[in-house]
């Protein structure tokens, strides 16, 4: 019972959302609370789940806008495959932002991770994966310096550094990833158009050639309401 007015609250956002055409914009913070008869951290709160679902966007100093559903980009993780892979299996249009390449040397949490020497060069790449003009993930690879280079970028480059590698034919084994929700960190949330702390799905990866060694360091934020990841398992003695 204690719950139930938040949970109205809810209802009650659920069918504004419903019930305003896409692409229009939602009252204002201040007038949405006071006509939901909430203070504007409890609204906030309530937002924050419809954002998630891909329901809504806040745009910092615009406002908050309704969005068109779009469908899901769903994958299994049993086998490693490229966004840009997925999305063509399911007939999804997505781009991606020009990537923004870095040249860094490494420090003592990039040589533990990548195993190189200290000071050694690495490369950066990050960019926004857009679908629907939306911006849905936000993904950074570091590698090191002489597996991916700057002028590597002349070549033709569709925002896919396993998909690149691949092309390429380096001799890539596995990967191994830790999965986690995280609240956005300032850059993320401004890449992605989300509040500050908002939900997101957090990959933290390493890739493996076939010699055992790391190519590459990823992460890889996600948009909960975009992706939809699965895993298949036998059961065990089976």
């Amino acid at each position: 019972m204690p719950h139930f007015p938040f949970q109205r609250l809810q209802t009650d956002l659920a069918g504004l959302i419903a019930t305003t055409p896409p692409g229009s914009r939602l009252p204002s913070e201040p007038d949405l609370a006071k006509q939901m008869g909430v203070s504007r951290a409890t609204l906030r709160e309530a937002m924050r789940t419809f954002e998630t679902q891909g329901l809504i966007r806040r745009r910092q100093g615009s406002g908050t806008f309704v969005v068109g559903r779009m469908p899901l980009i769903e994958s299994g993780l049993e086998v490693l495959e490229s966004l840009n892979t997925i999305a063509r299996r399911i007939n999804l249009a997505v781009t991606m932002t020009v990537p923004l390449v870095e040249e860094l040397s490494s420090n003592g949490e990039h040589t533990k991770l990548l195993d190189v020497p200290e000071g050694s060069g690495l490369i950066r790449v990050s960019r926004i994966m857009r679908a629907d003009s939306r911006p849905v993930a936000y993904l950074v690879d570091t590698l090191p310096a002489d597996v991916l280079s700057p002028v590597d970028f002349v070549e033709e480059f569709d925002g896919s550094v396993l998909d690149f590698l691949l092309q390429r034919g380096d001799p890539l084994s596995l990967s191994r990833a830790e999965i986690s929700a995280t609240g956005a960190p300032a850059e993320v949330a401004k890449m992605l158009e989300v509040q500050r702390g908002d939900v997101l799905l957090q990959f933290t990866a390493k890739l493996f050639t076939a010699a055992g060694r790391v190519v590459d360091y990823s992460q890889s934020y996600f948009l909960p309401g975009y992706f939809k990841f699965h895993v298949v398992r036998r059961v065990g003695g089976a």
